[in-house]
């Protein structure tokens, strides 16, 4: 062995080092060795441009000669765990943050309630009524939330083929916007649902042709109508979910036709058809039968979400969304990467569903899970995330 602090030489560790270490292991060249064994201990250091084959951690092995057990340990070693020792390195290093501002509550609002009513296949989200709806909005603003969604769910009488309700000023959904407005306006972002399933008999986003086939550029026109009732019942974004081609660039021609230049757009991108949207359909009573495959996204493809993306960009979107968020991580960070606005995810009801249920039979820690599903979420690159634990993280997170 060399003595402390000379410069081994390269036959001396082709002859220790394969006796000590396998070949998928490596020292970088440079890497100072501390050797102890046959060859008398000491000091070994790497020279450049000499094979890499030894590792730390490498076993006890024996030099072929004598039998005698060495081990090999690497100074200077990278240690990583050193900035994880205590919360306060793990925090001062943290990558991705996770703030009550960074989160928006979806809300439902229910016409013909006196009370909230409880959504079963979602433990702890309502039907809001007016009253509960406010208090709700209130409490969430209080904690911090940066938004708040919402969704109207109108009488079953009032749902027809086109979808009415949805701009009547009158219509369950403007009446709650109005309602949030006057309420929380100055403190928060209010935000609408621009799209038509919750209102129309037949539970499509859109309006059906003879065939029965949705009817994209007839539907825009019901989007524009929608779009000037929401901003004159007090939205400050709205949320065009309904993935008909065109919807963006329609809706912002007809806000900026009245001077409604100041309402944005938060474009569902890349909405895909998804079997997790289950308990959203019980939350706004949807008369749906069958799918939305024809204008929803194929859950198979990626790149038609950029191509989705750069449309709805030159059309004028404001925040650009991903729906839904768990099964979707790959397309968010995409579209993270290329979009040149704010990126929201959408953590939908399955998503909610899921981790409460497995939560309440005590297989996962709640908060733990619902923290680490959000941190996930803007790991991948959202700016936002649309959460139904949007109230109770932000008081987590305060």
């Amino acid at each position: 062995m060399s003595a402390l602090g000379r410069m081994a030489e390269p036959a001396e560790i082709a002859r220790a080092i394969p006796a000590l270490c396998g070949d998928d292991l490596g020292y970088m060249a440079g890497s100072t060795v501390l050797v102890g064994g046959p060859f008398g201990g000491g000091k070994m250091q790497m020279p450049p441009g000499f094979p890499a084959r030894c590792s730390i951690g490498a076993p006890a092995a024996c030099d072929s000669h004598s039998g005698r057990a060495y081990r090999a340990v690497m100074t200077g070693l990278d240690r990583p765990r050193r900035l994880r020792r205590t919360p306060a390195l793990r925090r001062l290093v943290a990558e991705t943050t996770l703030e009550p501002r960074q989160l928006v509550l979806p809300m439902f609002v229910a016409d013909g309630l006196d009370e909230p009513r409880a959504i079963g296949s979602m433990p702890g989200v309502l039907q809001h009524s007016m009253d509960s709806l406010r208090k709700a909005a209130v409490e969430a603003v209080t904690a911090g939330v940066g938004g708040l969604m919402l969704f109207g769910v109108p009488r079953p009488e009032d749902k027809d083929a086109t979808g009415s309700k949805a701009s009547d000023p009158d219509g369950i959904l403007n009446r709650g916007l109005r309602a949030l407005a006057d309420e929380v306006g100055d403190s928060t972002v209010v935000m609408a649902d621009t799209c038509l399933d919750e209102f129309t008999d037949h539970g499509h986003c859109g309006v059906l042709s003879a065939d029965g086939a949705v009817d994209n550029d007839a539907t825009l026109h019901r989007y524009v109508e929608m779009a000037l009732a929401q901003a004159e019942a007090g939205a400050d974004l709205l949320g065009t979910s309904g993935m008909m081609d065109g919807q963006v660039g329609a809706i912002r021609r007809g806000l900026d036709a009245v001077g409604r230049t100041d309402t944005g757009i938060l474009a569902y991108a890349a909405k895909y058809a998804s079997a997790f949207y289950g308990p959203f359909r019980e939350a706004v009573a949807s008369s749906l039968e069958g799918d939305r495959r024809s204008y929803q996204q194929d859950p198979a493809n990626r790149r038609e979400a950029i191509r989705e993306l750069q449309l709805d960009l030159a059309e004028g979107a404001d925040i650009v969304m991903v729906k839904p968020a768990m099964s979707y991580l790959d397309i968010l960070r995409d579209v993270a990467d290329q979009s040149t606005v704010p990126v929201a995810a959408y953590q939908i009801s399955g998503e909610y569903a899921m981790i409460t249920a497995a939560a309440q039979r005590g297989w996962i820690d709640r908060r733990g899970a619902i923290l680490e599903s959000l941190i996930g979420i803007r790991r991948a690159g959202a700016d936002m995330v649309l959460t139904y634990w949007a109230t109770e993280a932000a008081h987590w997170l305060s």
